[in-house]
């Protein structure tokens, strides 16, 4: 595949990943375009989180390419690295240190200048200066996934790969997350990847929607868009009759 223009966040082509006799991700073909939010759908299974670890260069892909800002992620570049990050409340940031050990010590991988007044501008705007000086493992999960949604942004990446950053928060502060999130990629033009089981999430934040069945990418298109496709009513009824093989998709666009 020649070079892509290098502002182009997200390049696939023929993607995929196979653990042995397994498949998990199937020469999936797709773009993520600068000031975009996409989402990425799909049952427990269906390939989300290895796609986004080929993106993130922690896995190989076994077929197929992706570029970030035309740099093979295959490579690790650390001129594509540098441009992206990633939150996950299933990953969390080691626990014996504070928020702030935290933030600084991914500042400083990032090469993040003048860490100190970045790590203060992010304490600021996510209100976590009241437990910054706090072990990580002390703290409640609604302030974890502020700490960790700081981490994501403590180098102000263009891409940003999200996977459940609202899982398991109470109604108001993923509300708040959410607000948060547009705020940032309205202010940036960054490019969101989103990986998410809530619906009304995914409707709310997101332009275009991947929808993903046993490593393939299925279906995609705008939510109202998916929704009027495949005769629903919401974008829910169509993921649950994807998820459960009652849908064949309405005919994947790369």
């Amino acid at each position: 595949m020649s070079d892509p223009e290098p502002s182009t966040p997200v390049i696939a082509r023929g993607l995929g990943k196979r653990f042995g006799a397994v498949t998990a991700v199937d020469a999936i073909d797709f773009t993520v375009e600068r000031g975009q939010v996409a989402g990425l759908l799909g049952g427990n299974g269906a390939g989300k989180t290895t796609t986004m670890s080929m993106l993130m260069g922690i896995v190989i892909p076994s077929m197929g390419e992706a570029r970030i800002f035309g740099h093979d992620v295959a490579k690790r570049d650390p001129r594509a690295l540098a441009r992206i990050n990633f939150s996950s409340p299933y990953v969390e940031m080691p626990g014996r240190l504070t928020v702030f050990e935290n933030l600084e010590i991914y500042a400083r991988l990032f090469g993040v200048r003048r860490p100190a007044d970045r790590i203060r501008a992010l304490a600021r705007d996510l209100d976590l200066e009241s437990f910054m000086h706090r072990m990580t493992r002390t703290l409640s999960a609604g302030q974890k996934s502020r700490s960790a949604l700081a981490k994501s942004l403590i180098n102000e990446p263009e891409l940003l790969l999200l996977d459940e950053p609202t899982a398991s928060l109470d109604p108001d502060t993923a509300d708040w997350i959410r607000r948060y999130l547009q705020d940032y990629q309205a202010q940036t033009g960054a490019a969101i990847l989103l990986a998410s089981h809530n619906m009304p999430e995914v409707e709310r934040m997101c332009g275009d929607v991947l929808i993903m069945r046993a490593g393939r990418i299925v279906d995609r298109g705008a939510p109202a868009a998916l929704v009027a496709r495949h005769g629903r009513k919401t974008l829910e009824e169509v993921f649950l009759d994807i998820a459960r093989g009652t849908s064949n998709g309405g005919g994947a666009a790369s």
